[in-house]
């Protein structure tokens, strides 16, 4: 489902989004890692940017939001992000969640949802799937932006 408000959305969001997006296919396109991308913006400014790189080592929890929110905080000096906002090609698992939730973004935007996900066989839980998904997006401030855009990185 597309935003429902776009008029809570500007241009600088879908210049970010899309940013998201094209490291989503630089991820998919670089050996050992995945078609995920996300972007920790300050003030109008990219604080730190990634993809999923679970397939290069031994750590499968370097998907492209924990990745990007662990070196937001080292780069800030911060335990939290408070005043960041996260763009992420897709919407975020629960491992990321949590780390959205003690990190204290401000608001996330994210291309592909949890549906749009598992239609492409990136299945999250089932807990995930059972849970409220309004409640879920209005807790973490979570507004879907360029959904078929990001989709397409995946075919």
């Amino acid at each position: 489902m597309e935003n429902k408000n776009p008029e809570q959305v500007n241009e600088q969001d879908y210049f970010f989004m899309r940013r998201a997006i094209d490291l989503a296919k630089e991820g998919k396109s670089t050996k050992n890692a995945g078609p995920f991308g996300a972007v920790v913006v300050r003030d109008g400014t990219v604080v730190v940017e990634g993809f999923n790189t679970v397939g290069a080592g031994p750590d499968c929890t370097q998907h492209a939001e924990l990745a990007v929110i662990q070196k937001a905080c080292l780069k800030l000096g911060s335990k939290t992000l408070e005043n960041c906002t996260l763009y992420t090609s897709c919407e975020p698992c629960m491992m990321c969640l949590g780390a959205i939730k003690w990190s204290k973004l401000k608001a996330v935007y994210f291309g592909a949802s949890a549906s749009d996900a598992k239609d492409n066989a990136f299945v999250y839980s089932k807990m995930y799937y059972d849970s409220d998904m309004n409640k879920r997006h209005s807790e973490f401030n979570m507004k879907q932006l360029l959904a078929e855009e990001a989709i397409l990185v995946w075919h």
